[in-house]
């Protein structure tokens, strides 16, 4: 294997090579491989995914790495290898991801001035965290966590959050939520996780619309969450779909379905959802509700499914760039 040495890593992210465009085949692959990817379909995307990374395409070399790792449940020699590939262009989760799997103890694959990833992580991104750059300060949470400095993670994500990342403020609303930092009760803190996710909410991040109708729902504030909840589906959230899509069938079977019943609409969203996405869900619900439609609502709803397939942008589960 061969070693990579920071400084070349680091003039790489300075390179041309970074932003080199694909051609129109290698960028319809990728956007096929990023759709399969994000619906959680990990060994559709490969071969699709394959054709961007060999024309160069960082990001599909790092999900090529996550669609084999997740796959199969752990690092395999493939995911290795792409995550080495991106690692060499410069991407830092490559060099996360090459740390957590013990690549340079266990596989010989280091960084050539070092031993350590999470530092050639640290030290791609840092400068451009320094010089204002959001995207980099976000990575910084994921960096300094590796390491072990809590202090610097969360000083990093909260920098971002302030940028205006809107991952970082979804990220620091979670972390709210679940635990961090001093709050009188319960409602203080849940008021303040709330305002950080309607804060990537408003900033145009579709997982934080979802999460924020979740909150507001549970709180019995279902008008407002019905809006957010309609934002997501709209954004292409897969859950809120499929929420939306039953409402508009059964909407006296929850206070959050702030609609009147149309079996034509509802049938036509999960129908959409099934010929998109093989939804389990959505296809269970048209086998258990199909005597709420007459033979023509159904004929109606089908032919209105075309319309819903046709959106953009498509489903996505919303995996995280750096998850699990």
């Amino acid at each position: 294997m061969r070693c990579i040495g920071i400084l070349a890593i680091a003039a790489l992210l300075l390179s041309p090579i970074s932003g080199w465009a694909l051609d129109d085949e290698a960028q319809a692959a990728k956007d096929e491989g990023m759709i399969a990817y994000d619906l959680g379909f990990l060994l559709d995307a490969v071969p699709h995914l394959e054709v961007a990374a060999e024309a160069g395409d960082i990001d599909a070399m790092y999900y090529l790495g996550e669609s084999h790792r997740i796959a199969h449940m752990g690092m395999t020699r493939k995911a290795l290898e792409w995550y080495q590939r991106a690692a060499e262009e410069g991407e830092p989760y490559a060099m996360l991801r090459l740390h957590q799997g013990g690549a340079c103890q266990l596989g010989d694959v280091c960084p050539k001035s070092g031993d350590d990833w999470r530092e050639a992580a640290l030290e791609v991104t840092l400068p451009k965290a320094e010089e204002g750059d959001a995207a980099a300060m976000g990575v910084l949470f994921y960096v300094y966590n590796a390491l072990g400095q809590p202090e610097e993670t969360v000083s990093w994500l909260e920098r971002a959050s302030e940028a205006g990342h809107v991952e970082s403020l979804y990220r620091m609303g979670h972390l709210i939520h679940d635990g961090y930092g001093d709050y009188s009760n319960e409602t203080q803190r849940r008021e303040e996780a709330e305002g950080w996710y309607r804060r990537a909410a408003e900033g145009g991040y579709p997982p934080a619309m979802d999460r924020l109708a979740a909150l507001l729902s549970q709180q019995e504030r279902h008008k407002e969450a019905w809006e957010w909840m309609i934002e997501a589906s709209e954004e292409g959230v897969l859950d809120a779909r499929l929420s939306i899509g039953w409402c508009y069938l059964e909407p006296n079977t929850e206070e959050r379905c702030q609609v009147e019943q149309d079996v034509v609409k509802g049938w036509a969203i999960l129908f959409a959802m099934v010929e998109e996405t093989s939804n389990d869900s959505a296809e269970w619900v048209l086998k258990t509700r199909g005597e709420l439609l007459t033979a023509e609502q159904r004929e109606e709803a089908e032919a209105l499914a075309e319309e819903w397939l046709a959106k953009e942008p498509p489903l996505s589960q919303f995996p995280p760039r750096f998850g699990y």
